[in-house]
């Protein structure tokens, strides 16, 4: 079985449920009432419904994206940081490797 399987399995499943009562409705057949007045009244309030419920995960979507920029910005941060560190300790190293090698050159020529 693939590696990322799993992973994305255990992300999926436990929005199965939501996901199927969200999708029940539009595969379900209603049986039209001939001059029912109250039949538009009824889909505009389920419309109505449909879109609270959409705007509350719309909401509970930009809340998990914005911990998520969060965590990926102070990632970035922490690993700019380590590269500084890294450029850092190249140059002390390229500067320590030259003195040396000036060393040795002078020690060579007397």
């Amino acid at each position: 079985m693939a590696g990322w399987l799993i992973p994305a399995l255990k992300a999926v499943l436990p929005h199965v449920g939501d996901i199927v009562a969200a999708a029940k409705p539009v595969f379900t057949k209603k049986k039209p009432e001939a001059g029912a007045p109250g039949g538009e009244a009824q889909q505009i309030a389920e419309l109505q419904a449909a879109v609270s419920q959409n705007a509350e995960h719309v909401r509970e979507l930009a809340a998990q994206l914005q911990s998520t920029v969060t965590a990926i910005e102070k990632g970035a941060e922490i690993a700019e940081s380590r590269l500084r560190r890294a450029v850092l300790f190249c140059a002390v190293a390229v500067a320590l490797s030259l003195f040396a090698l000036g060393v040795a050159v002078i020690g060579l020529l007397r």
